[in-house]
């Protein structure tokens, strides 16, 4: 029996266990890993099946429940796979089965713990490879593990060496923080590696003789002979609790490798180990698969330093950056030159980032980013073979990905669809159904354009979709049926009754995803909830959604008829019922309901029918007339009705000299003028009535009651565009004058008096960077 400590995603460790197992020729290999997973473990040498890819197991009966284990090219455990498979010898994994790992996970809320009975919890550091980094004169563990393990040159009795290191800091670690059983973490530690003593003992019995034991460094004191007592290992291991799981491999990503994904046992720079297992130890071969090959025996065709900056050279040159042949010469020279400094045989991947960065980037630090995220991390996607045991639903899933030529990636793409276009409609209508059952892999954006046949979306495809993609299983066999299955359960008598608001935005996403079966009981919700409803605002929150639904009619060939029936209830009974609602209003309640105006208005003026765009202007104008209306309303009200013609300028001065009559509270002159002037100054720039009154107004605030309606004021003024600000001081500073003509020619020709007409237009000036916010 011979012990493998390695680190899970390492270059060298693979590379030195490739050589070991060579020279060992074991009769069995045992590893690290979910024993559930053995009957898919032989998919390891399918022609299709590129790492990075992760096993994943999942209880079907409750998808949530789930665990990855990723594996890279240059992961150990990858490495004595294929060495297993491909001498065709026994390969099998031992550690604690997630049957019970996951039925463990699941009853954490354990009373006895000390975080859950309030006691104190002792902070335990997280690292212990830290005490040896640290010792050895490194900041981190990292830099430590690539030293002296990843990049050594000598690799004769390195696992030997790993395990008295291993057994040192273990020994000392223990008797720092001694084990506790009645912890979870303690305890769980002990179970996994009791398990794996019990594999290795039913390996010894079934006869096996050279047995290679691949796991953690870190497990590998608790893994040497002698074991303690089979009695002592029953025990931790009887009545464990279980669940029902699932094994199957999915594709993963160099990214989700990173410890910045959140993973336990990620690394800094997946990409950089994945070249220097290209550099050091794998050849390609004729074949699919490649040969490991030792590293005194075979010297790589490019040196690693040279081969890196390469890739970083391309990089930046597809960024259009100058980068010559010259430049990677000096780097590499540079590079070389950094790690003799530092005492280093070979430079490192911080030797490398410092000369791309002085040469190649010339000083900027800026293309670094680039570098780590394309080629120190990288974006790779991995593959698994299409026998692969999948749910039906990713079944379906794959099949349209294919018909529809929508390959998953880990890169970030923008797609701009044509929805005049059937493939792109097909895709659109793909991406919605996703959407619905939780499976974001696009993301909606906004594309340029008027015309309402573009949709853009943003796509990239995650790891984690393979979950939600279990979990959305359970609706249904096909996006379509599962999507539809998924809205329809929403309207179930148990289920929470929905607002009218979130009905509409599940018909209008049902529409955009083509969901027929969804549309009938989705309208006859709307319609009982509807009728039954006496809340105006939740039915004028719900007409804009249903409204986008009836503009898409002809680009996504829907029946529009049957939404057109239930918008003409709703204008209808708001129309209706909008004058006696809005009759007494608080300050908030006016606030919401003015943003309810805002999109009501202009759904309906989507919609272009005549009759309900007089019915809605005439439900404008009775509210406008009620004296006990909220003067912010009241202003908002009067501002719609000018825009669209309903009343003429005239109409609008009296109406605004109205409300800044010294007859009226400042504070309500203040709430009707920022209801008027919402969102743009363009009324008082172009009409000089207006200006005229406003300027009045202002005039006659004495000193305190300006400070008091100050603050709303500025808030309405800082609504407006830079230019129309920039016009409005512009105006000031030429037309105002203690007389002023309605005609600004006159007004400027007019000149009263110089000394009281500089002495105004300062006063002016003044009062106007108050309210703009300058002062």
């Amino acid at each position: 029996m011979q012990l493998f400590g390695i680190r899970h995603h390492g270059p060298g460790c693979a590379g030195s266990l490739r050589e070991q197992l060579e020279t060992m020729q074991p009769d069995i290999v045992l590893i690290e890993g979910p024993p559930d997973a053995n009957a898919v473990i032989h998919f390891v040498r399918h022609q299709q099946m590129t790492p990075p890819v992760a096993l994943l197991i999942y209880a079907p009966d409750h998808p949530h429940r789930v665990a990855y284990y990723p594996f890279a090219v240059f992961s150990p455990e990858w490495q004595g796979i294929q060495y297993a498979l491909t001498h065709h010898i026994p390969v099998q994994f031992i550690d604690l089965p997630q049957k019970h790992q996951l039925a463990i996970k699941q009853g954490d809320d354990d009373p006895k713990s000390p975080r859950e009975s309030g006691l104190p919890v002792p902070q335990i550091p997280s690292d212990p490879l830290l005490w040896l980094a640290q010792s050895a004169g490194f900041k981190d563990s990292e830099q430590w593990w690539n030293y002296l393990i990843e990049q050594r040159q000598n690799h004769t009795d390195l696992f030997a060496g790993i395990l008295a290191a291993m057994t040192t800091l273990r020994q000392e670690w223990e008797q720092t923080y001694p084990p506790n059983l009645d912890k979870p973490r303690d305890r769980h530690q002990a179970m996994r590696e009791a398990h794996m003593r019990k594999m290795i003992r039913q390996a010894k019995k079934e006869g096996f003789e050279a047995i290679a034991i691949i796991c953690g460094a870190w497990h590998t004191p608790a893994l040497t002979e002698p074991f303690p007592k089979v009695k002592d290992d029953n025990t931790l291991l009887k009545g464990l609790p279980k669940v029902k799981v699932n094994a199957t491999w999915i594709p993963w990503t160099y990214d989700r490798l990173t410890l910045n994904s959140g993973y336990g046992a990620g690394i800094e720079s997946p990409g950089w180990y994945h070249h220097l297992w290209q550099s050091h130890w794998y050849r390609p071969s004729q074949g699919k698969q490649a040969t490991a090959v030792q590293v005194d025996h075979v010297q790589p065709s490019i040196p690693m330093a040279t081969g890196w900056l390469t890739h970083v050279a391309h990089l930046l040159r597809q960024e259009e950056m100058d980068v010559s042949s010259a430049h990677i010469i000096e780097a590499v020279r540079l590079a070389e030159t950094l790690a003799a400094l530092r005492d280093r045989p070979l430079p490192g991947l911080p030797e490398l980032n410092e000369a791309a960065q002085t040469v190649l980037c010339q000083g900027e630090a800026a293309p670094m980013g680039l570098i780590r995220q394309k080629l120190i991390v990288s974006d790779r996607l991995g593959t698994v073979p299409d026998e692969i045991p999948i749910i039906p639903l990713q079944q379906d899933l794959q099949k349209r990905q294919k018909r529809l030529r929508l390959k998953p990636t880990a890169e970030k793409k923008t797609l701009t669809l044509d929805l005049r276009n059937p493939n792109d409609l097909a895709r659109s209508h793909l991406l919605h159904q996703l959407s619905i059952l939780g499976i974001d892999w696009g993301i909606p954006q906004a594309t340029s354009g008027k015309g309402t046949f573009k949709e853009g979306w943003v796509v990239q495809w995650q790891p984690d979709l393979a979950i939600a993609l279990i979990e959305a299983g359970r609706w249904g066999n096909t996006v379509g049926t599962a999507a539809t299955a998924f809205i329809v359960a929403q309207l179930e008598p148990s289920q929470s009754p929905l607002t009218l608001a979130t009905l509409t935005s599940l018909l209008d996403r049902s529409l955009m995803a083509n969901l027929a079966v969804a549309i009938a009981p989705l309208i006859q919700a709307i319609q009982t909830t509807a009728a039954l409803s006496k809340d105006l605002l939740a039915l004028m929150q719900a007409l804009p959604a249903l409204v986008q639904v009836v503009r898409y009619r002809d680009v996504r060939q829907t029946n529009a008829q049957i939404v057109m029936q239930v918008v003409d209830g709703l204008v209808t009974r708001i129309c209706l019922g909008l004058s006696q609602t809005c009759r007494t209003l608080d300050d908030d309640a006016a606030q919401r309901m003015k943003v309810a105006l805002q999109r009501t208005h202009r759904a309906i003026k989507l919609l272009r029918v005549a009759q309900y765009q007089t019915a809605w202007f005439q439900a404008i104008k009775q509210m406008l007339e009620h004296k006990g209306l909220n003067s912010r309303l009241s202003g908002h009200c009067c501002r719609l009705l000018l825009d669209e013609g309903e009343i003429a300028p005239p109409e609008a001065a009296r109406r605004l000299s109205m409300a800044l009559s010294p007859g009226c509270e400042p504070a309500d002159s203040a709430h009707w003028l920022a209801g008027f002037l919402d969102g743009s100054g363009l009324l008082l720039i172009h009409d000089d009535q207006l200006w005229q009154i406003l300027d009045q107004w202002i005039a006659t605030l004495s000193e305190e009651t300006f400070t008091t309606v100050l603050p709303l004021l500025r808030r309405t003024f800082s609504t407006f565009t830079q230019p129309e600000i920039r016009q409005m001081g512009d105006r000031v500073r030429h037309h105002s004058s203690p007389a002023a003509s309605p005609d600004p020619i006159a007004a400027l020709n007019a000149v009263p008096n110089p000394q009281s007409e500089t002495k105004y237009r300062q006063q002016s000036l003044t009062t106007l960077s108050i309210l703009l916010g300058f002062h």
